[in-house]
């Protein structure tokens, strides 16, 4: 089975568990969206919709003594734009008990909520153009404005540093080089590739061995949605993969994993989040006031591409964004920039 065919399984199955404690009604939505929708999205506006109710049911007079599952059209119609308004209040923390019973604090800001909106209103939305509701109170709520962040990205030097790290791991601690012995050549082609592609971690992750072509120096990968890919390195990142492959032959993976280019310790193929704590782990001695993460990896790559090329929609095309806007914050940045370079030009006074 391809990778993406286990993903699309895993998170089928779990829509599937979540859509059991939602009202009846938000799987006729899922259904409603299934084909304009990737079931990752799906699932994740379930986790939003599980929240929402959560909190009517919790904090709304009307909701009182209801379970969230035998919820109906008429409840849904008892909903005002006050109760949403609340609802985003609310979001800005709360505590919540995980499935181990113990009671986690939440928070969330101007991204997160709008996040969880959109979840809402697209139900709301769906509600009201079926005709089960009389009035749609999604469109009388403002979305939180989103404040961008500044984007992170390694300078040249950076760069340099934390790829001599991952080759050498000389301010690792004791216990972390003797794992570095194993890993090093693995961990190099996957840093290697994040920062010669602009990959997302899910799409390095999903990487089979007969991806990788070096006749063209090229990989498939699946995008978001499981749209497919090809994306092509240079000849530092076909070095790097050259060498793990050499290494990858003597490998014997576990059952299952046989196809997967990436492979843990345990010998099954690395998740997102290995990936992410060995970029952490390798970029947080040597690189000084960056929390770094396979993002801002791709961000290097993207407004490093942007300054050789001033291409923002062949950035769009390589980095895979969907929209152009995505993109054109890193020609907003890269611009900010020069401005800041072109005040060192003009001299007042002569020295």
């Amino acid at each position: 089975m391809e990778y993406k065919d286990e993903v699309e399984k895993k998170y089928t199955l779990k829509l599937r568990e979540l859509k059991k404690e939602l009202p009846e009604f938000v799987g006729d939505f899922f259904g409603y969206i299934r084909e304009i929708t990737a079931v990752r999205t799906r699932v994740g506006y379930a986790y939003d919709l599980k929240l929402f109710f959560t909190y009517l049911v919790e904090n709304c007079d009307i909701f009182k003594d209801i379970y969230i599952d035998k919820i109906d059209y008429s409840y849904m119609n008892k909903i005002k734009a006050k109760d949403l308004n609340k609802f985003l209040e609310y979001l800005t923390y709360y505590i919540k008990v995980d499935d181990t019973g113990a009671a986690v604090e939440w928070t969330n800001r101007e991204r997160g909520k709008s996040r969880k909106l959109s979840a809402v209103r697209r139900l709301f939305n769906y509600l009201y153009k079926e005709g089960k509701i009389d009035a749609n109170p999604g469109e009388l709520v403002e979305t939180p404005k989103i404040h961008d962040k500044e984007i992170v990205r390694l300078e040249p030097n950076e760069v340099v540093n934390l790829l001599d790290e991952v080759e050498k791991g000389d301010k690792l601690t004791e216990r972390q080089k003797k794992w570095h012995e194993h890993t090093k050549i693995r961990d190099l082609a996957i840093i290697t590739l994040l920062l010669g592609t602009g990959m997302r971690v899910s799409e390095c992750v999903g990487i089979n061995i007969n991806d990788v072509d070096f006749e063209t120096n090229g990989v498939k990968i699946y995008r978001k949605g499981g749209k497919e890919a090809t994306v092509y390195f240079g000849d530092e990142v076909a070095d790097a993969l050259d060498t793990y492959f050499d290494e990858r032959e003597n490998i014997i993976p576990a059952k299952g994993h046989e196809d997967a280019l990436f492979l843990s310790l345990q010998k099954k193929r690395i998740t997102d989040r290995a990936i992410q704590n060995l970029v952490k782990k390798y970029s947080r001695s040597v690189i000084n006031l960056k929390k770094i993460s396979p993002h801002k990896l791709r961000s290097t790559y993207g407004t490093s591409l942007y300054m050789e090329t001033g291409d923002i929609y062949l950035v769009a095309d390589v980095l895979g964004h969907a929209n152009v806007d995505t993109t054109r914050r890193y020609y907003a940045q890269m611009q900010d920039s020069r401005r800041r370079e072109a005040a060192k030009f003009v001299k007042l006074r002569e020295d």
